[in-house]
């Protein structure tokens, strides 16, 4: 299996600052946005959109995470017992504008598990989607609305973000089938 890198710690950087400012434009009034980042590395992408929007706009939207492991569609294959995490979601989501934060958009699967996830909560106004990675590739009607690159991809192959938080590294590394 070959690998290559899509993108450095400063592709990044930039890219998180591109989807900052997207959403910024996009939404006039960012009192009523929240950032709700899905375990693991979604949680660490919404933390640094929510200090770079806040950095750009002195507004600070709420943040939380959610843990999708048990509205996952494969639940019964991912493990026998699967290690689920911590949801944190320490305000009312009831007429808030969701942006739904997450590393790579694939098959849409995962967004689909955090919709259902969100539901359980409340009633948003609105659910957005916000991915660092976009491939093709999806099974379910699923498009992200702020998008920090988008990568052509093998169906086979694997995307794996590195973040500093979780692997002391910022990059993300195309991880290539031989077909």
């Amino acid at each position: 299996m070959s690998q290559h890198i899509l993108m450095t710690s400063k592709e990044m950087n930039s890219a998180i600052e591109k989807m900052a400012d997207d959403i910024i434009k996009s939404e006039k009034d960012m009192k009523n946005v929240v950032l709700i980042g899905i375990v693991t590395r979604g949680v660490c992408l919404a933390e640094r959109l929510v200090k770079t929007i806040k950095k750009k706009t002195k507004i600070e939207p709420g943040i939380g995470s959610l843990d999708i492991t048990f509205y996952r569609d494969d639940i019964g294959s991912i493990a026998t017992q699967p290690l689920a995490k911590e949801t944190q979601i320490p305000f009312d989501l009831t007429d808030k504008k969701i942006i739904l934060v997450d590393d790579v958009i694939f098959t849409g699967r995962s967004t689909r598990a955090a919709l259902d996830g969100l539901m359980d909560y409340a009633r948003p106004r609105s659910i957005q989607l916000a991915v660092l990675v976009e491939r093709k590739h999806r099974e379910l009607p699923i498009q992200a609305d702020y998008v920090g690159k988008k990568a052509a991809t093998k169906y086979d192959d694997k995307v794996q973000v590195y973040l500093k938080e979780t692997d002391k590294i910022d990059k993300v590394v195309v991880y290539e089938t031989k077909n």
